[in-house]
Formats: structure tokens, sequence, C-alpha cells
């Protein structure tokens, strides 16, 4: 695992201007839902994931390359944080030609992160 940007607002908004390898994004989804690599052990460590994660994805999803993933990821954030990226970072979307699964996933990771610091702030 690779040191982590600071989670806030620019790193967020770095995701939707796709400055942040996939791995990043991934790896920050992955802390935020409580997945911990043990290098010793080379295993993860999903004790402190919620169940309902923990039981589909024992070691962490690939976000930006698995559809039902992401899916549970829409489902999990609260209907009222569902327009955070519109309401926070002014984000009205991606233009019809870049519409590709890649850029959507990854804004779906940036709607979760940001739900995830408002439930969770400091």
């Amino acid at each position: 695992m690779m040191e982590l940007p600071v989670l806030d607002r620019a790193t967020i908004q770095a995701i939707i201007d796709d400055q942040l390898p996939d791995e990043v994004v991934n790896q920050l989804v992955w802390q935020a839902l409580g997945y911990r690599y043990d290098a010793v052990s080379g295993r993860w460590d999903s004790s402190q994931v919620a169940a309902e994660w923990r039981d589909r994805y024992p070691e962490p999803p690939n976000f930006i390359e698995s559809r039902p993933a992401t899916v549970q990821l829409t489902r999990s954030i609260p209907p009222e944080n569902k327009q955070l990226l519109k309401e926070v970072l002014g984000f009205t979307g991606y233009k019809i030609g870049e519409l590709k699964p890649r850029l959507t996933r990854r804004a779906t990771a940036a709607n979760w992160l940001l739900s995830y610091l408002k439930q969770h702030p400091n």
C-alpha cells in the first residue's frame, strides 16, 4: 500500500478530475470502509469492516473495475447525500463524450467519500 493523500475536498476534486490513479481511489475507499492490509501476514484484515461489506467482500473490491461493488457503494450512500458532488463541488456530471464506466465509477467513489466525510467529520 502506498501513502495516501489526505481525504479532503481537494483530493475528491482530484478524483473527479482524473488526477489520481485508480489504485489510490480504491485505497481511499478501502481505508474509509475499514480494510487494512497486514504486510507481515500478506493478508487483508477486514475485522473493522461493516458486515454488509465484509460478508460480500472479505478482501477489498476494485471499485473502478467492478460494477457490482460500485452498485453496492452507490446504494450505501444515504439519500440525503446522493447529490454531494453537485452541492459541495459543483460537479454537474461528465459530458456525453466523456461518459465511460471508469469515470462514472470514479464519480461514485468520490460521492461516497464526500458522504463519508460528512458522516465522519474529523
